[in-house]
């Protein structure tokens, strides 16, 4: 019996010729990835060594990799003090992949992975974050561990028990309509198959939709597998990965293409036909409380954010500008827009989107993950209603339990914060 992607990526971690589902493994780690949490990491690791005469030292700084970006800038003493920690720590470690607060390397982490040629088709990538499922987008298995088992990869370079997920194979074929985009697609079948359709397994995206479809939109599928409580996402690297490391990441060493066998085993297949999928959306206070968006339109909105490491990407912020160009967010209505990186914040002044959402009357954020969860800006009033293109909707997932988050692509919140209502961009996005 042939393997699966993920199979092969643990079979090479492992030094095996092939792993079967179900195996429990210890698997080389390629990047482990943790952001202001290292405080909590930092903590553990240390620990690790209390009872020892031994020197606290990573297994491998290089490949570590450190992100401030859910707190930034520091909004409390506390955040402000563990910052520091980690920056020392970081110091005393040599670990040289360090993304402070700055507008010359910072931004969200699941962006600045794969922006700094960090992952790779093949990789075994860890991280202290729900949704390092994003950059199995460039064929790594990629998934979030908590603190406990970080402090043990940085002592020993692998994640301990690791068992081989099986893998559910969503293949998707058509051309998507005008204003349809990779976020409606994800959202479709979280819906279809519920938040929990796919517990401890990974997604395997195949399909002429997905062969099609850029990085960027990639890494939105990936992104919110985990919303159907996916373990990883992941789509087989192909030309369009290449095209991505080396023009826009910058990567000159080989890279591996990964693709599964004809002949491998999948959990259950799903069939998708793209072409019939309309805009959609998620209402609270579940991911999977999905609906064409056309089905609750005319819901009034106080909030609109537009951004995030799901869908704060160049394009995200391209279809946004475009269907506000010329136009005004409605009165009642603020919008915030947070560029997943500097980098990409550079890119959309440039050319001209970020002018073009601030003369409609957008709020044009620093690049980060505070108002996504509800722990830095843009927190919601009693009773107030939200549309993102974040990845959650949970009560209290934008800082207060008394308000309602509902989720979609950058179309339908563009299009939205036009006429203050939750509206399909089929009838507004000109």
């Amino acid at each position: 019996m042939g393997m699966t992607i993920v199979q092969k990526i643990l079979a090479r971690a492992t030094n095996q010729k092939t792993v079967e589902v179900g195996d429990v493994l210890e698997p080389k780690v390629d990047v482990a990835m943790s952001h202001e949490n290292a405080a909590l990491v930092i903590n553990q690791f240390l620990e690790i060594y209390k009872d020892t005469n031994l020197e606290p030292k990573v297994f491998n700084p290089g490949n570590i990799v450190i992100i401030f970006d859910h707190r930034v800038p520091a909004e409390s003493s506390k955040t402000a003090t563990n910052q520091k920690r980690i920056r020392e720590f970081v110091l005393k470690q040599g670990i040289k992949k360090f993304h402070d607060i700055r507008s010359d390397e910072g931004g969200i982490c699941h962006q600045i992975l794969p922006e700094y040629g960090y992952v790779r088709p093949g990789y075994v990538v860890v991280g202290t974050d729900s949704h390092t499922t994003t950059h199995g987008a460039l064929g790594a298995f990629s998934f979030g561990i908590g603190a406990t088992e970080m402090a043990s990869v940085w002592a020993l370079g692998a994640v301990l028990n690791v068992e081989v997920p099986p893998t559910i194979k969503v293949i998707v074929n058509g051309k998507l309509s005008k204003y349809v985009l990779p976020k409606d697609i994800i959202l479709y079948l979280i819906g279809k198959i519920s938040a929990q359709g796919a517990n401890y397994k990974v997604i395997e995206f195949h399909g002429d939709t997905i062969k099609n479809m850029s990085v960027s939109g990639r890494l939105t599928l990936c992104n919110m597998s985990v919303e159907a409580g996916a373990t990883s996402g992941i789509v087989p690297s192909d030309e369009e990965t290449i095209r991505y490391l080396r023009e826009e990441a910058k990567v000159k060493e080989k890279i591996d293409i990964i693709t599964p066998d004809l002949d491998a085993h999948y959990d259950s297949v799903i069939e998708i036909d793209a072409s019939k999928i309309s805009p959609q959306i998620a209402c609270p206070h579940e991911v999977d409380n999905t609906s064409p968006v056309n089905e609750v339109e005319g819901k009034k909105i106080d909030q609109i954010v537009i951004g995030s490491c799901t869908n704060g990407r160049l394009d995200d912020l391209e279809v946004a500008a475009k269907i506000l160009k010329g136009k005004t967010i409605a009165k009642g209505v603020r919008m915030l827009v947070f560029p997943a990186s500097w980098r990409i914040y550079r890119e959309a002044l440039k050319k001209g989107y970020i002018e073009t959402l601030m003369n409609s009357g957008a709020i044009i954020m620093n690049s980060g993950c505070g108002c996504c969860l509800g722990v830095h800006e843009g927190a919601l009033g009693d009773g107030e209603v939200a549309l993102s293109t974040t990845n959650r909707n949970f009560k209290g997932r934008m800082g207060n339990p008394n308000a309602a988050v509902y989720l979609c692509s950058p179309a339908v919140a563009a299009v939205s914060a036009i006429t203050g209502l939750i509206t399909d961009p089929r009838k507004g996005g000109g």
